[in-house]
């Protein structure tokens, strides 16, 4: 069975983030806590384990997947982010939001759409933000469950479910079960895509152009 390691975001032990790291490094799959809901994550320069993400998670490829970043210059490498949408990403992260940009070059293939957009996060959760830090490289942020199949926030039930098919996993305790907001910024236009967790307050009045 899976080892599961007990994170306090409050007081992060540094040989934990390091064990995941490793794992990562490795090509391995972990399960990780967000700001938001559990995700299934990976380095996203390893195509095998983006594959054994999917695999686990019954996914079609043609259905992309967003990732981590650690700050808004990270960002900036896998996305083109207009002056518009650096201000509100600026606003928002980091938070319970995932931003659809047009990808740069930097981002895997495998993981932008057929518009080359992409999905980018930056969780206000510590966990993820050091994970991202010390690998050197985004995760890969999907939400831990199989696809068309309830959210999981606990983490017994979490590791009964998918514990067999990843490599370690992180836990702080149950977790919301809302998932983050998506917010399209493509072409300078506001589109939300999905309401989640997060204050939509703001992003309702610039995507009514208010």
């Amino acid at each position: 069975m899976v080892d599961m390691l007990t994170v306090d975001p409050q007081n992060l032990k540094g040989r934990h983030i390091s064990r995941a790291v490793e794992v990562l490094r490795s090509g391995g799959v972990i399960i990780y806590p967000t700001d938001t809901i559990y995700g299934l994550g990976c380095d996203i320069t390893n195509k095998e384990a983006i594959d054994r993400i999917l695999q686990i998670k019954g996914r079609s490829h043609n259905k992309p997947m967003s990732f981590v970043c650690a700050d808004l210059t990270n960002v900036s490498k896998y996305a083109h982010v207009s002056n518009h949408a650096y201000r509100i990403l600026k606003r928002h992260l980091p938070g319970p939001y995932t931003f659809v940009l047009p990808a740069t070059r930097e981002t895997p293939r495998i993981l932008q759409t057929k518009r080359k957009t992409v999905g980018l996060r930056v969780p206000d959760h510590p966990v993820p933000i050091r994970l991202v830090q010390e690998l050197g490289n985004p995760i890969l942020s999907t939400s831990a469950n199989r696809s068309d199949e309830d959210v999981l926030t606990d983490p017994e039930e979490l590791k009964g479910m998918l514990g067999a098919g990843v490599d370690l996993m992180l836990e702080c305790g149950r977790l919301p079960v809302m998932p983050s907001s998506v917010i399209s910024l493509l072409d300078d236009r506001v589109e939300i895509l999905r309401e989640g967790q997060g204050d939509l307050t703001d992003l309702r009045r610039e995507a009514a152009g208010e």
